[in-house]
């Protein structure tokens, strides 16, 4: 399976539109800081999102680094989730690049 990839480029048009920003890091890292309006999706999660989020809906997974979000996506797209894709570089780059699109406490 070929994992759909957004780059953080094409990713921030989506931020205010439509898409859902899922993050898989540890619940610490999400409290910590995450992109605007993202939503949290883990083992203790993960009932919760797979009955609240529309299949339609478009995904951006988001991990660290971008590596285990790959993995996710799959997992996501094989739940029946029709537009989901890895975004490359992870919540790591998107730090660096769009500091101002953060929420923190």
């Amino acid at each position: 399976m070929v994992i759909p990839e957004i780059s953080p480029a094409e990713a921030i048009d989506l931020l205010d539109a439509d898409a859902c920003f899922v993050d898989i890091r540890d619940p610490g890292s999400f409290a910590e800081a995450r992109i605007r309006g993202a939503r949290p999706l883990s083992m203790q999660t993960l009932e919760a999102f797979l009955g609240q989020v529309s299949r339609q809906q478009p995904l951006v997974v988001y991990c660290y680094h971008g590596h285990s979000s790959r993995d996710a996506t799959a997992f996501l797209l094989e739940q029946g989730f029709e537009d989901v894709r890895s975004l490359q570089g992870g919540f790591e780059f998107w730090r660096q690049r769009f500091p101002e699109t953060l929420d923190t406490n």
